[in-house]
């Protein structure tokens, strides 16, 4: 099973598509590894230089509709390939969704004004996520103080399904299907 949690990249834009996350361009390389310095390569956001923007993050918050546009495991891999193996989000498309499952990997939906809650806190400071798989727990934390002398601290609830949750337990569909069939 994948290391869930760590490091926080906060994206602040709705519909982040596929083509966004790893241009088309680069589907025809010839290993999933090539495609690592690609990630999220055509997203123009202020401040945001990839692939520098997300050295050393493990989980994505993002707006609404996270994944949308052409269907892909490309997607998916990239951001695991960059240690990215969270989205958190309002909501995803559906295949990018499964996709994510289907590789170990956790697209978590939360409410939007709980993202809104996270961007407000915690966006401009630099987060860590824990997560409890078990308990279905996200606990966000600041990792400097905040000049006040007290550091931020959210917790949420999430929940997965069964098979969502064996599919991540297992580390993917491949693994799921390698025990179960």
């Amino acid at each position: 099973m994948k290391h869930f949690g760590g490091p926080v990249l906060f994206l602040d834009r709705a519909n982040i598509n596929t083509d966004e996350i790893i241009p088309a361009k680069y589907l025809t390389e010839n290993t999933k590894e090539s495609l690592r310095p690609h990630i999220l390569e055509d997203l123009a956001l202020p401040g945001f230089t990839p692939p520098g923007s997300c050295a050393g993050k493990s989980v994505i918050v993002t707006r609404e509709n996270f994944g949308c546009g052409s269907s892909r495991e490309h997607a998916p891999w990239v951001l695991e390939l960059n240690g990215i193996n969270m989205v958190i989000a309002p909501s995803f498309a559906r295949i990018f969704r499964q996709n994510m499952y289907n590789c170990g990997m956790i697209a978590c939906e939360l409410p939007s004004g709980d993202i809104d809650a996270l961007f407000k806190d915690f966006a401009d400071r630099d987060t860590i996520l824990s997560v409890d798989l078990g308990a279905e727990t996200l606990a966000f934390n600041e990792t400097a103080g905040s000049g006040e002398g007290v550091a931020k601290e959210r917790l949420f609830s999430f929940r997965l399904g069964t098979f969502e949750k064996a599919l991540v337990s297992a580390g993917g569909w491949i693994h799921y299907a390698e025990q179960h069939y």
